[in-house]
């Protein structure tokens, strides 16, 4: 194992967003394993500490690996284009128009029902972003795009964690 590998060197992986998530996981319980802390116990606190940091560094391998979107981002990352949601806000339009409509449908919701079907619609929007995601990445290496597309897809999450807090709102 070498620290400076990229997660999909670490895990063994194709840099490619398509991944099956039982491979990662078998993975990574297989680099715990051979990095577990307790394994180098006789060898002395520098070797342990050694393997905590090798721990360390596949959980961090692991948790962006397992999850679509932050997959989707590192690729993006690794290729020259980084997401930079914290000051390229910009989106397309009827984007930002889709963003207001479940604005005002959240702040309109009263029934269980109104936030089941606005939680379907956004469950069916992630979908299809990561299924984008999957196109600009593995077939047409759009970096730049995927990143916008990761960008939205951040806005679909903050937007689904809304819903969320509004049901606990409704006490539902």
């Amino acid at each position: 194992m070498n620290l400076q590998s990229d997660d999909f060197e670490l895990f063994g992986l194709a840099r490619r967003f398509a991944q099956e998530r039982s491979a990662i996981d078998a993975r990574w319980k297989e680099l715990q394993r051979e990095a577990h802390p307790d394994k180098f116990a006789a060898q002395g606190a520098a070797a342990q500490r050694v393997a905590m940091q090798w721990s360390v560094r596949i959980n961090e391998a692991y948790q962006r690996l397992k999850d679509p979107m932050r997959r989707a981002a590192y690729l993006c990352e690794l290729h020259g284009a980084p997401i930079r949601a914290e000051d390229n806000t910009a989106m397309p339009a009827a984007f930002l128009m889709q963003q207001m409509e479940w604005r005002e449908a959240l702040e309109d919701a009263r029934a269980d029902s109104e936030l089941d079907a606005l939680d379907d619609e956004v469950a069916q929007a992630r979908r299809a972003a990561l299924a984008q995601c999957e196109q600009l990445i593995d077939q047409q290496q759009d970096y730049a795009g995927a990143a916008r597309q990761v960008r939205a897809l951040m806005f679909i999450a903050r937007f689904a964690d809304d819903i969320e807090r509004r049901r606990e709102q409704l006490g539902q």
